[in-house]
């Protein structure tokens, strides 16, 4: 008995409970290959070395320049959705605020009002959208889902009261610089705003304390309550966001249209919520990158110039468009369930 009473404090009592350190944290570089935009990117640069060999037309310049128009328009507007996203929201009704901003724009135009006139309008019009989205939802704490629903009909709706089967054009020529126009060579200036936008709210999400206030509601709106950040007025000032992106991408879209209609935009929706969550904003709020979104934004714009170049229908597109906004969806929530199971 002796002996074994002296030879058991030769072991330390403690080792088993100490907990194991590591040297030093993952690398800025580890992390970065890790990363969700990072698998997205090489998924970008396969969709376009496949487009390369589908169409011998794909690298020329000037088409290169128009597959810009295939997303930067919905883009822009997918910057600032990513946020009410973030923040655990949604607004279903872009599409049909682009509808009625430009048919007020149309309106305008017959009433003799000239650029900057429209532009101002367009603005308001589309301001005033999302803040009305943002009393229903801010104000008097309505889902946001039934709000933007309901204002996707009032919206459009009010565009084919206005309009019927009719077409509003004859804009002024400098009007269509805004959605025909070129800065540089091929560079167009839907292209040079769709950058500007997106360093905007890069900034405005990951740079600012509001945009920690966002991410704080989409995480835990009642903890954001008690800790002083102002909800409501956040998630309004959001959806006047949305609203007046909505109203940037009505301006290009109608001046590179030339005309505006009430069937203008449709569908749109579906394309932009999937760019969020394509860039890897959650669903269900409180994470998100904007240069997620970004590399999103130009990854369908690559796959629907390179399915256009192939001549496959809009409607085949449609259905890849859906299809790939419930894969993004399901794909975490499948590998946190396998995760799970592993690990029991």
């Amino acid at each position: 008995m002796s002996e074994s009473t002296e030879a058991s404090p030769s072991v330390p009592s403690d080792t088993t409970a100490r907990p194991v350190i590591p040297d030093r944290l993952r690398s800025p570089f580890t992390r970065m290959i890790g990363s969700w935009e990072f698998l997205l990117l090489g998924v970008g640069i396969v969709i376009f070395f496949l487009n390369m060999q589908a169409s011998p037309y794909f690298l020329d310049p000037w088409n290169l320049s128009d597959a810009t128009f295939n997303f930067t328009e919905k883009a822009m507007i997918a910057f600032a959705m990513a946020l009410v996203i973030v923040s655990g929201e949604i607004d279903l009704s872009v599409a049909s605020i682009i509808a009625l901003v430009s048919t007020c724009m149309g309106f305008a135009v017959q009433l003799g009002f000239d650029t900057p006139m429209l532009i101002v309008i367009g603005l308001l019009v589309g301001a005033a959208c999302g803040a009305f989205n943002g009393l229903l939802v801010a104000g008097m704490g309505l889902p946001s889902i039934v709000v933007t629903i309901g204002t996707l009909s009032l919206f459009r709706g009010i565009a084919y009261i206005v309009l019927g089967d009719k077409a509003y054009s004859g804009y002024p020529e400098s009007f269509a610089f805004f959605g025909q126009g070129y800065v540089w060579w091929v560079i167009t200036f839907e292209m040079v705003l769709f950058v500007i936008t997106a360093l905007f709210f890069y900034v405005l999400l990951h740079r600012t304390s509001f945009g920690r206030s966002t991410v704080a509601i989409g995480n835990n709106p009642t903890a954001a309550l008690f800790s002083g950040i102002r909800v409501a007025r956040v998630k309004f000032i959001l959806f006047v966001l949305t609203g007046v992106m909505s109203a940037i991408a009505a301006i290009c879209l109608t001046s590179r249209l030339g005309s505006t209609r009430p069937s203008i935009a449709v569908g749109w929706e579906l394309e932009i919520v999937t760019m969020v969550v394509l860039g890897g904003v959650n669903i269900l709020g409180g994470s998100g990158t904007i240069p997620g979104v970004f590399i999103a934004a130009i990854v369908m714009g690559m796959v629907t110039f390179g399915l256009g170049l192939l001549n496959v229908p809009g409607i085949v597109m449609s259905i890849f468009v859906g299809l790939l906004l419930i894969s993004v969806i399901a794909l975490p929530i499948v590998i946190r369930r396998t995760r799970q199971r592993v690990t029991r």
